[in-house]
């Protein structure tokens, strides 16, 4: 795969580094801030606060400013470790122009960059509100964002009061406010959308969905869940390696029988490897209805009439996706036995030895796993389980698998990556290198006069579609009270939800084919080999306190993600893991032990 190649000089001390240039390029100058705004907060009409910011001409700026990052560094120098990220560069080539210069090719871009995680925050918001001599950063609990709404006021333990933000870019929210408060007991958030209190509420304990059903005055809405349970099969083991018995297999097991007896209410059956809540997902052929006569037929056929031997390996430890493991190993020892004659052992192992043996390709017989997406687009999953640098945990690979995952990963045409996905269905529904199971999701429910509801599977739902009745402001209930309002360092769906009505990326997600949707970006548009994204910001855009938003805003807060050495790479606890897992790695990570 090609790769942007950079100089092989160390990159300057990201205290120095952050240095504006002119145009791209050309020599840098001497920066020309603007004004630190006051940290105690904005005004209330969201005009433009006392602390004025320069005025003089826009000074665009480039990061790293020395040059790309290493992308092909061969070797670590003896402070840092070696470069694992796929960002080269990030460039303002003037106020309203961003330039992402990146590793390798990437037709996920806009994907990665619709999420609160990479919400845009002003420069001047940033200099003020994050210093690393303090234990608790400003930015935990002031938010000064580009959204509908603003944050009225929130002591990092009440609850959270957000006010339609009416200098908006956009179609201005329908409700005058929405207010997040928090119930950790499903029961109590059940009792409290009942009786009235609040509009909605997230996350209905499995065993009260049918309640909410039966009752006309609230709705309920699935949260599909990105995330996949599937039963494992490793090829280079007898009698797995004989394509014919692993379809046997996936003919005789009852997947919707395993799920009704081992995973919660609501929960999808699996069909395809992918939740159909990730774009390009639900294409091309499905798994087979299961049909146990033609599964025995083709074990027959196979040399097996009466069935064999297998094992069944899991860990007990409950995940998102497998939350009673012991239930669904039984349910599936079960399966094999009535409907294909198969006599299964049960083995039970730590998580961590499991994986390490699935890994290793070591592991004979079935197993029972899943995975998580870190993000809604195909490649990670299937790229991981399936694509040239997947471990061995289902044996051989597949050539005709890999042409496809090339295809879909060639192009940012919805068209092209749809059609190179939808055929990666059809093949492992033909190979069987596993069966999927299940795909576990939650679910949300609203008063039913609450209009334009939303229950993302990414916590993404955007209440400034929400009218809640004649109310003239919306209170959703969630399981906890975030932790921090600074998204850029949180990963929990309450904090993201939240930051996703007062802070925003450049693109968002969005119910479209593609999944996403321009948001401070007007457009982002790709080179032929989709190693440069170029990304024209809206005109007229504005923060909450008055401050323009400009190019220089989004490589400021980029930077401070990317860079471990960055004066502003702080929050709550530093992992800025939204980022990594879309970008891969930091600039200036330490030592190799």
């Amino acid at each position: 795969m090609s790769r942007v190649r950079s100089r092989p000089a160390r990159l300057l001390a990201a205290g120095v580094a952050m240095t504006l240039v002119i145009g791209c390029g050309e020599p840098p100058v001497s920066p020309s801030p603007r004004a630190s705004q006051a940290a105690s907060g904005m005004p209330s009409d969201g005009a433009t606060p006392s602390a004025a910011r320069s005025t003089g001409p826009f000074v665009p700026m480039a990061y790293p400013a020395d040059g790309p990052a290493p992308c092909e560094q061969p070797t670590a120098d003896p402070t840092h470790g070696p470069y694992a990220g796929s960002l080269a560069r990030i460039v303002a080539k003037d106020a309203r122009t961003v330039i992402f210069q990146l590793c390798d090719p990437d037709p996920a871009f806009l994907v990665k960059v619709a999420s609160p995680t990479l919400a845009i925050d002003d420069t001047a918001w940033l200099q003020s509100h994050l210093d690393r001599s303090m234990e608790r950063q400003a930015i935990f609990t002031e938010v000064n964002g580009t959204g509908p709404f603003r944050v009225d006021r929130w002591d990092g333990t009440s609850d959270i009061a957000l006010s339609r933000f009416d200098r908006y870019w956009g179609t201005p929210a329908l409700t005058d406010a929405v207010v997040f408060v928090a119930e950790s007991d499903a029961g109590r958030r059940l009792s409290k959308l009942e009786e009235g209190s609040v509009d909605g509420v997230d996350v209905i304990a499995p065993g009260d969905l049918e309640a909410v059903r039966a009752d006309p005055e609230l709705t309920i809405l699935p949260r599909g869940g990105l995330n996949l349970a599937y039963i494992g099969l490793n090829s280079r083991f007898a009698p797995l390696d004989r394509e014919v018995v692993r379809r046997a297999l996936a003919l005789g097991i009852d997947r919707s029988a395993i799920v009704a007896a081992a995973f919660p209410p609501g929960t999808e059956v699996a069909d395809r490897f992918l939740p159909c809540a990730i774009p390009y997902a639900c294409g091309g052929a499905a798994f087979p209805e299961p049909d146990a006569a033609a599964g025995r037929d083709l074990l027959a056929e196979a040399g097996f009439p009466d069935g064999f031997h297998t094992t069944i390996t899991y860990s007990d430890e409950p995940r998102d996706y497998l939350p009673d493991p012991s239930a669904a190993a039984t349910a599936l020892q079960g399966q094999l036995h009535d409907q294909l004659g198969i006599t299964a052992t049960l083995k039970v192992l730590p998580f961590d030895e499991l994986t390490a043996a699935i890994d290793s390709g070591r592991l004979a017989g079935l197993y029972l796993l899943g995975a998580r997406a870190r993000y809604p687009d195909p490649r990670p999953l299937l790229e991981g389980h399936f694509g040239a640098s997947a471990s061995l945990q289902f044996g051989r690979r597949y050539d005709d698998i890999a042409r496809m995952l090339a295809r879909g990963r060639s192009s940012s045409d919805p068209k092209i990556r749809a059609d190179g996905y939808g055929r990666v269905n059809g093949l492992l529904a033909a190979h069987v290198p596993m069966i999927p199971l299940a795909h576990v999701g939650t679910s949300a429910a609203f008063r039913t006069d609450v209009m334009g509801a939303q229950a993302s599977a990414t916590a993404t739902d955007r209440f400034a579609l929400v009218t809640p009745g004649d109310r003239r402001q919306f209170v959703y209930m969630q399981r906890d009270r975030p932790t921090s309002l600074f998204c850029a360092d949180e990963t929990d769906d309450e904090a993201l939800r939240v930051c996703n009505q007062v802070s925003e990326s450049l693109y968002r997600s969005d119910p479209s084919p593609s999944g996403v949707a321009p948001a401070l970006a007007e457009r982002c548009a790709p080179s032929k080999d989709l190693l440069t994204w170029t990304c024209t910001l809206r005109p007229g855009v504005r923060f909450h306190d008055g401050a323009d938003l400009d190019a220089n805003d989004v490589v400021l807060s980029f930077a401070i993600r990317w860079d471990l050495e960055h004066p502003l790479h702080v929050g709550r606890d530093g992992l800025f893991q939204g980022f990594v897992d879309r970008f891969g790695g930091f600039l200036h990570p330490p030592p190799s032990p």
